[in-house]
């Protein structure tokens, strides 16, 4: 019964976003509701149910995410990202260009949201391949492979965040493990991808593009903007910093926490907790992208306030998500998940991944599917006793398969390089479903020696 209830509930909530066009946060809390009552829960404890969903979700995020928004605009207001992606692709060449753009995506996508990183690249992905004389699609494909795996891999993104706190995993481990599979997986559905994509949909590649879709465009001189490395080091500033406390605690306690901490455990796990390493980054990123380069305080607030606009509604979303979560744990449908598949031999990474994908497919939004996912599968990865990290990496994979008409990746990458329907789901679904596969596959190789 509950397991019925849960998937009239996704039609439900996939009617409300597809059918009548409801804003995702609304959706997602009156499909919140509907399911608790479905559930049989007592009507006064539904509220408190998603409130303390809500609250769960968004504790730490919020701080996240909203240093993590600041860092990112202000690297890329400074012509910060415009530097790392030119310099990049003027040391590979002409001939390993591919290479230099999936690098300079990597990068810029660590300190960007996905749907930034694309309006900030694709006018220069436009200007490289008309330089270069190669199609754009050829570019465009490799950029958005290494954009989304960052999306969906590697904290402090939305996704891979939100699961890692829902499953309590460690966001050094996530990140450490997420690059291990981040590689592969965006060489495959980048590079190597692009050539079998020009043989499939040959038209696709003489697309010329659309520029005038991304509307205005900030206009940098090279000379004024930061230098590569200072650009570079901003960006990966909470990488590093959350890299060190990793190793650290590999190196010096075999990667588990110490009973009793002495001073430089503490400060260690101090710089290295998400939330801390984010806000001294743009700390960092305050001085490198602004004071350092005599701009002013007030432009520099200014730039701050737009990134926490910008970002506003995704909070709301994945708060939205954390409530349906909660709905669902305590109406008894992860217990339901837990015995339904308690006599089967199936992986649990595995299963992860599988209910990541059917509600990425149904609902569209990577991040809904993946944080409905981690409600779901904690029960039995807990009494499965699964490495959590590995966990979450695993979801986030099934979470960026076959986005397809319900997703606006869909149609930002159909607008942006002026495909049809067809060169769509050929390219960018395509592309999208080869990292969820490599990604789990990574996953599962990861897990035979963690």
């Amino acid at each position: 019964m509950e397991l019925l209830v849960l998937v009239l509930g996704i039609a439900l909530l996939l009617l409300l976003i597809i059918k009548f066009k409801m804003n995702t946060y609304v959706a997602l809390i009156i499909t919140a509701v509907a399911v608790a009552l479905g559930l049989g829960m007592p009507p006064a404890k539904i509220a408190t149910s998603i409130q303390n969903g809500i609250g769960g979700q968004l504790g730490e995020l919020a701080l996240v995410f909203g240093f993590g928004a600041m860092l990112g605009r202000l690297v890329a207001d400074a012509g910060g990202a415009y530097r790392i992606a030119h310099t990049l692709i003027n040391a590979f060449g002409k001939k390993r260009i591919q290479i230099a753009v999936v690098l300079a995506s990597f990068i810029i996508g660590i300190a960007l949201f996905f749907e930034v990183g694309i309006v900030l690249l694709i006018p220069i992905i436009f200007a490289i391949a008309a330089e270069a004389g190669v199609p754009i699609l050829a570019l465009g494909i490799p950029m958005a492979a290494a954009l989304s795996v960052t999306h969906g891999f590697l904290p402090p993104h939305p996704a891979p965040t939100a699961i890692a706190t829902a499953l309590n995993a460690p966001a050094g481990m996530v990140l450490a493990y997420g690059i291990i599979v981040a590689i592969p997986a965006v060489y495959i559905a980048g590079p190597l991808f692009s050539r079998f994509a020009k043989k499939i949909v040959p038209d696709a590649f003489e697309r010329r593009g659309n520029l005038s879709a991304l509307g205005p465009q900030k206009e940098f001189n090279l000379a004024d903007t930061p230098s590569f490395g200072l650009s570079t080091l901003t960006s990966l500033f909470p990488v590093i910093l959350m890299a060190v406390a990793t190793i650290y605690q590999m190196v010096v306690h075999g990667g588990v926490a110490p009973k009793n901490p002495g001073t430089l455990d503490n400060i260690i796990a101090f710089i290295g907790s998400p939330s801390i390493a984010m806000l001294i980054s743009l700390l960092f990123a305050m001085w490198a992208m602004g004071w350092h380069r005599k701009i002013a305080s007030k432009q520099i607030m200014n730039t701050l306030e737009e990134a926490v606009k910008s970002i506003a509604m995704l909070l709301l979303v994945i708060g939205g998500g954390g409530a349906f979560k909660q709905v669902l744990i305590d109406g008894g449908v992860g217990d339901s998940v837990k015995n339904l598949f308690m006599g089967t031999n199936i992986s649990p990474l595995i299963l992860g991944w599988l209910i990541a994908v059917v509600l990425r497919i149904a609902l569209g939004s990577a991040t809904v599917a993946a944080m409905t996912a981690s409600g779901l599968v904690l029960p039995l990865m807990q009494s499965a006793g699964v490495n959590p990290a590995l966990m979450v990496l695993a979801i986030g994979a099934g979470s960026l398969s076959a986005s397809h008409v319900n997703d606006a990746g869909f149609w930002m990458f159909r607008e942006y390089f002026d495909l049809t329907i067809k060169q769509t789901l050929l390219t960018w679904t395509l592309l999208e479903t080869i990292i969820s596969v490599v990604g789990l596959g990574g996953v599962l190789l990861l897990s035979l020696v963690v």
